[in-house]
């Protein structure tokens, strides 16, 4: 049956505060544990970090005192959720283990939603930014067999590809062709609206994990591959959250966070394949049912409206992360010569993107490079191709 979660009464908030051993919760098994688990863990993490950073950007805006303490007491309890989630990753996995994870979130989680999306042009800058996040995970896999002599089935089993992407020297563009259409928020699907939150904070959590991690990094390839691709992230950040329709008022986006809190919460239940963490999820959806009770309280208050004029009336299809390799070669085949022009995008290089190529990529980047030290040191590259030779010939190994 299609759950509602605006008929659902969750958690009282005052019964939502857990201890310290309630949220010291078990790490799982990186050897063990299904990969997608851990893509989930991680999407789930971006998803709880971008509710936190909302709150505190709607606080520092919002000038009625009470409105700001019901925000806060919600958002402690986020922040709580945001550690036993993030938490659950195993602190055995390297740094550069959960970087391959992260970027087999990129993938299957955008692949999934680029797949469902309804809207044309919401569905083209998803498949854009997937052929760059498929060539990241091709380039930290070659990074991880350099530096720790493992290859990155190990971690992402046969379930995602890897092999060259829209080439690293390509990714980078005039930060104003970044920038793209925004929804329209009266005439936006609902599920639309979910998918651009979903995917923004998902490459947001990227962005700050790359721009953090990557000079603890004693290899100079490491901290320059973390570097070059951590701005692509920059850029990738941009393109998806200007999808967002900025007419949106804060009250809208507040139910609509929440509302997306609820139905990622609640896919992940329905997806799981760890009973422990499962268990999580459904806890998590308890408490976010009386998140976004109060989120709908507050809207009808200050911004007179009904939320059920802004939200699905039921959740949509669980998110499920799932391999989405026949996808990913298509868009190979056909799109990996494409750049963006203004809020388009265009197969040609142009001028504006050319002048900054010549100026970014006056050295060669690391994206290259990183290759270029795995075949010196292996005598070849590493790829996984699981689907047959890479469906453009002068990318074949």
């Amino acid at each position: 049956m299609a759950f509602n979660p605006l008929e659902h009464r969750g958690i009282p908030l005052d019964d939502q505060l857990r201890n310290w051993a309630q949220l010291d919760v078990a790490p799982v098994d990186p050897d063990r544990s299904d990969p997608y688990t851990k893509c989930r863990i991680i999407a789930m993490n971006g998803i709880e970090v971008e509710a936190i950073m909302f709150s505190h950007h709607f606080a520092r805006v919002c000038p009625d005192v009470e409105v700001k303490q019901q925000l806060a007491k919600v958002r402690y309890i986020e922040a709580q959720q945001q550690k036993v989630v993030n938490w659950l990753l195993p602190g055995q996995a390297s740094v550069l283990e959960t970087t391959i994870s992260y970027e087999q979130v990129a993938v299957d989680l955008t692949g999934w939603v680029a797949r469902m999306e309804p809207d044309p042009y919401l569905k083209q800058a998803y498949q854009f930014g997937l052929l760059e996040d498929f060539d990241h995970l091709y380039r930290y896999a070659n990074l991880y067999e350099i530096i720790e002599h493992r290859k990155a089935e190990k971690v992402i089993d046969q379930l995602t590809e890897v092999m060259p992407g829209r080439p690293g020297y390509l990714q980078h563009r005039n930060p104003v062709d970044n920038v793209r259409e925004p929804y329209d928020k009266d005439a936006a699907a609902p599920i639309s609206k979910l998918h651009a939150l979903t995917i923004m904070a998902a490459e947001q959590q990227t962005m700050n994990f790359y721009m953090n991690v990557g000079p603890m990094y004693m290899e100079p390839i490491a901290r320059q591959l973390y570097q070059e691709i951590g701005l692509v992230e920059e850029e990738h950040v941009t393109h998806y959250e200007s999808l967002v329709d900025p007419g949106e008022t804060w009250w809208e986006r507040l139910v609509n966070h929440e509302y997306n809190e609820c139905y990622m919460y609640y896919s992940f239940m329905q997806t799981e394949s760890d009973p422990r963490v499962k268990g999580i999820w459904e806890l998590h959806l308890n408490m976010e049912l009386e998140h976004l009770r109060i989120a709908c309280d507050l809207m009808r208050r200050h911004d007179g409206r009904d939320p059920e004029s802004v939200l699905a009336p039921v959740l949509p299809e669980p998110v499920t992360f799932e391999p989405n390799k026949h996808l990913v070669r298509e868009l190979l085949s056909t799109q990996i010569d494409w750049t963006t022009l203004g809020t388009g995008y265009v197969q040609e290089a142009h001028r504006r993107f050319e002048e900054y190529q010549d100026k970014i990529n006056a050295e060669r980047g690391a994206q290259e490079r990183v290759i270029d030290e795995h075949r010196d040191k292996f005598g070849d590259e590493y790829r996984l191709a699981t689907e047959g030779p890479h469906p453009v010939e002068r990318l074949r190994g």
